[in-house]
């Protein structure tokens, strides 16, 4: 299958690539836009001057009257060049503002400026082998928190758990649980404040994320869950878990064979593993009408696949693909799979396993 377009003139081409340029600065842009309040602060105003977008926003208007220019060039703010006024119109702060909860996708943008802070280390990554570790992205796992928070709560809990029947009422009666790779651990703090019979294990190899989990459920005053520095890939607990999650997390891994391998043995003969990951195929080809997939290769090339390879890892990438996660988790252990999607996610498939 031929993946090539029409071949095109140098000139249209360019113009293609300008395109792409442009697109890219304006990523740069929107992220500054969501991190300092921009555009949740024009959504609630009428027309203003840029001095009165200024002192909505408490922030300096040089600053904002250029950052309005490049919103305005880029056909995102519109601009009266009588009254010298701007406005972002709704249809656009619907998906650019706070406001917008889930269907934010501001948040995303902050991605490319805390990715291109390590370029360079990528560049030489290419050049000689080996990865980037873990620790040169402490401001990637510091957004990543911060979309958990604002998409995880209890109605998202309730959305997972419909997807395995029985396991509500397991762990309001007092179940164990485990979740692999579990980052600043917030997902296991909401389930541990629903469900107070229960107890949830978080581990994570970043200890900042670990710091961050205990802090957070020091503050929530919870006493059934505790988070530990450590790698999954050297679990040996045999049959203890009625469940074990994994969220995003399978594809950073050094060594996901070894993992799942794991986190089957881990449960228990009537356990469910739930694992989130990108919704995609293994298939190049298959992926190239994905609205996310050049986003997603990129943050993998800049993110996920280095950090496995910087382990001598097996580097499976953000875009692993559904094909080769039955068939790694078939080889683990697990015998029943379903593949499902929930209505809050637009990104992951959530994948349900027993043995």
């Amino acid at each position: 299958m031929s993946t090539i377009d029409e071949t095109v003139s140098a000139g249209v081409y360019a113009n293609r690539v300008v395109r792409t340029l442009n697109n890219g600065f304006m990523t740069l842009m929107i992220s500054i836009g969501h991190r300092t309040g921009l555009f949740d602060a024009l959504a609630k105003l009428p027309p203003s001057t840029s001095a009165a977008i200024a002192e909505a926003s408490d922030l300096n208007e040089r600053y904002v009257r250029e950052w309005l220019a490049s919103m305005t060039a880029a056909h995102i703010v519109d601009y009266d060049a009588k009254t010298h006024t701007y406005k972002l119109p709704l249809e656009y702060a619907a998906v650019l503002t706070r406001d917008a909860g889930a269907n934010n996708l501001a948040t995303l943008a902050q991605f490319l400026p805390i990715l291109a802070s390590v370029e360079d280390l990528v560049v030489a990554s290419f050049r000689s082998g080996g990865g980037v570790h873990p620790e040169a992205y402490a401001r990637f796992r510091e957004v990543m928190a911060d979309e958990r928070r604002r998409t995880v709560d209890e109605s998202y809990i309730d959305a997972l758990l419909e997807l395995m029947p029985g396991l509500r009422e397991r762990l309001v009666e007092g179940s164990e649980a485990l979740d692999v790779g579990c980052g600043e651990g917030y997902v296991l703090n909401v389930m541990a404040r629903m469900f107070p019979a229960s107890r949830f294990r978080g581990y994570d190899i970043s200890r900042e994320a670990i710091t961050a989990a205990r802090e957070d459920a020091e503050a929530w005053g919870l006493t059934n869950v505790e988070f530990e520095v450590g790698d999954v890939a050297s679990l040996e607990d045999v049959q203890t878990y009625d469940l074990v999650t994994a969220f995003d997390a399978i594809h950073e891994q050094a060594f996901p064979r070894v993992v799942l391998r794991n986190a089957a043995r881990a449960l228990k003969e009537d356990g469910y593993f739930l694992m989130q990951d990108v919704a995609g195929s293994s298939r190049l080809e298959k992926n190239l009408e994905h609205p996310f997939a050049p986003l997603i290769y990129a943050v993998s090339t800049m993110h996920c696949l280095t950090v496995s390879l910087a382990e001598d890892g097996e580097g499976i990438g953000a875009m692993w693909g559904e094909e080769n996660a039955r068939h790694m988790l078939y080889a683990a252990g697990f015998r029943r799979l379903r593949f499902e999607r929930i209505a809050t996610d637009l990104l992951n498939y959530y994948c349900v396993a027993t043995r």
